[in-house]
């Protein structure tokens, strides 16, 4: 009897939609994929593209609302061609563009009562963070905490992020915490065919 593939298995097959997904938008061949049936499990993810060590574009969703298969090449596309921050993605930039795949953890909400306490209930290089307050909502996934590693930082570019000033605070503003098991690849892997 096989064993199901545990969550760090599963990292070259998520990695293989993401470029393929991407590949086959370009005209390019789409490097082999294993089909899977934890693949049409529902999965949340963000697919992250980077280009000589900048990023390129990345686009997630939150909840899972669709099998993880699906998830993963539609963020796939979207990271690379309707981010909003970069043109879409060149068949020229495709071989020299590496890709990150990050696999949710559901959503935690955060309980707290002051902006203090809640600075030290974040766990800095763990929690992925969502921030939501009257229409503005703002999510940034725990590899940022390698850009900001100050709580503090991190909450004022969060709240920038969600359309509000750094300095902004409301005892009604909600955060929810999630974690990642996150998948890279090395730049280059992909075929320029």
């Amino acid at each position: 009897m096989t064993q199901p593939p545990t969550l760090t298995d599963r990292g070259p097959t998520l990695l293989a939609i993401a470029r393929g997904a991407v590949a086959e938008r370009l005209g390019l061949v789409a490097p082999p994929c294993a089909e899977a049936r934890w693949l049409e499990e529902p999965g949340a993810t963000f697919v992250t593209l980077h280009r000589h060590g900048q990023l390129r574009g990345c686009v997630g969703t939150l909840s899972p609302h669709r099998p993880l298969g699906e998830d993963v090449a539609a963020n796939a596309r979207e990271a690379a061609f309707h981010d909003t921050r970069f043109p879409p993605l060149a068949r020229s930039e495709y071989a020299d563009t590496g890709f990150e795949v990050s696999l949710l953890s559901p959503l935690e909400p955060i309980p707290f009562e002051s902006r203090a306490q809640l600075l030290g209930l974040l766990r800095p290089h763990e929690d992925g963070l969502v921030l939501t307050w009257q229409g503005h909502r703002g999510a940034f996934l725990p590899q940022v905490w390698e850009q900001l590693p100050d709580p503090a930082d991190f909450l004022a570019h969060l709240n920038q992020k969600a359309g509000l000033p750094p300095d902004a605070w409301n005892d009604g503003m909600r955060l929810s915490r999630f974690t990642v098991t996150r998948f890279q690849e090395e730049v280059g892997v992909g075929s320029s065919g």
